[in-house]
């Protein structure tokens, strides 16, 4: 089974179509201001941190503390369900490298809320059919429907899809 990269498994849950043309080296997000906003959040929050852990060229953990820590930190819970399963697929991709009882730690600035994930064992199972259907997806011919939804003004591939 190929892993992911957490950015896939967050596109997953965001749309489908959005994953597929990203998985395609079509890349929007130079172009959003949503993006700027929230590469601005990440760096000027947790300054003292060492921020963007880059592990296998695959996963960009926001930053690690406690050596069994993993911190994502987003705006808002917009995307609350592709943000837990981003987390969650960093633990289990960990957990795959050998390194057992990772907890994660989702910050929300707009809130200064912060919610813990832990990997059980229903959610492991999750994970690996999400990786099952990402790689269904990438190796597609074209991509999938587009499905219009409330988030799809704020998409840096917005106009793309709907021009």
């Amino acid at each position: 089974m190929d892993l992911a990269t957490g950015t896939e498994v967050n596109y997953y849950f965001v749309c489908k179509h959005k994953l597929w043309l990203f998985t395609h080296g079509i890349n929007m997000e130079h172009n959003s201001d949503y993006v700027d906003i929230g590469n601005a959040i990440h760096e000027r929050s947790f300054q003292r941190e060492d921020k963007e852990i880059l592990l296998d060229g695959r996963i960009k953990i926001d930053f690690i503390k406690n050596q069994m820590e993993t911190h994502e930190t987003k705006k808002s819970k917009a995307m609350e369900e592709a943000t837990k399963y981003q987390v969650l697929y960093y633990i289990y991709y960990l957990k795959t490298k050998g390194i057992e009882n990772v907890t994660g730690i989702l910050h929300y600035m707009d809130n200064h809320s912060k919610e813990e994930i832990n990997l059980s064992e229903e959610s492991e199972d999750e994970i690996k059919v999400i990786i099952e259907e990402i790689n269904k997806i990438k190796s597609a011919d074209k991509p999938p429907a587009i499905v219009k939804s409330r988030v799809c003004t704020k998409c840096s591939y917005y106009e793309l899809c709907f021009s």
